[in-house]
């Protein structure tokens, strides 16, 4: 059984909610079946067909020869299977992602990963504003799984993340954390200003020491404890670093003592 491929016919006249085009729906369906999906977003009320060219049969395994920042969705609800874009997407790739392995070949746009579960999101180019993050009115974001971003995040990345690791290889914009209420945050290179703006809990990992914190934050000393050297050896061995980061006694911060002040910023010694 070979992938199910979808290969772009020509740009998109209009944003695509391609939330349907994952293993879990497509499973069910025909050839004839999915180029019928309604995937319009405007009054074009484009179809699969109109679209894209479709061929193959392994829903478990889906691949988009192409990209376009106008592929919105991509990955929405996934619980199992593949999902591979060999270029750029839209916004909220890999939203309520709960399994499976999604891979953006490309830059992905705002709040890709938004409230994902379980799985793992990967970015080879940069992430948009509010990676990890909720929509208006949800009350939390990133809730599990693992989000690796090659390149750099936008402003917000894990904004009310509860759960789960995201790891950002090139820097990231202000308020990296911003919110947080437990889970992991790696940010490579140079944050912008203020990451870990009322974060209650949770942990942010640094790669430069940060130019401005918030100032609920104090400095707390060099503990050494066995979770950087955990760190170290995960990030090496997804290939985000080469060698270790934070080394058995990295700097350490703590607060947001504007809120409840149980989360912690390290970076290295």
């Amino acid at each position: 059984m070979s992938a199910i491929v979808f290969t772009l016919r020509h740009e998109p006249p209009e944003r695509l909610d391609l939330s349907r085009l994952v293993p879990d729906v497509l499973v069910e369906l025909t050839k004839s079946e999915i180029e019928k999906i309604e995937i319009g977003t405007t009054k074009y009320g484009s179809r699969v067909g109109d679209i894209f060219r479709v061929k193959g049969n392994n829903a478990a395994n889906v691949v988009f020869e192409a990209g376009s920042a106008r592929f919105d969705g991509v990955g929405t609800g996934m619980t199992s299977g593949e999902v591979r874009v060999a270029g750029e997407v839209g916004a909220q790739t890999g939203r309520l992602m709960r399994g499976g392995s999604l891979l953006i070949e490309g830059d992905a746009g705002p709040f890709a990963a938004s409230c994902m579960s379980g799985g793992r999101l990967e970015v080879r180019g940069n992430a948009g504003d509010r990676l990890g993050g909720p929509l208006a009115g949800e009350m939390a974001g990133m809730k599990g799984g693992v989000v690796i971003i090659r390149g750099r995040a936008g402003e917000r990345a894990a904004n009310r993340m509860r759960r789960g690791l995201i790891a950002v290889g090139k820097g990231s914009g202000d308020y990296a954390g911003s919110r947080m209420i437990a889970g992991t945050l790696v940010v490579l290179g140079k944050a912008g200003a203020m990451p870990g703006y009322l974060m209650r809990r949770g942990t942010i990992v640094l790669g430069k020491t940060p130019t401005e914190l918030s100032p609920g934050f104090v400095e707390t000393g060099a503990p050494e404890i066995a979770f950087s050297g955990l760190l170290d050896r995960w990030l090496v061995d997804e290939g985000i670093l080469d060698k270790p980061l934070l080394g058995r006694a990295p700097r350490r911060w703590g607060g947001d003592n504007a809120v409840l002040g149980l989360g912690e910023v390290f970076v290295k010694g």
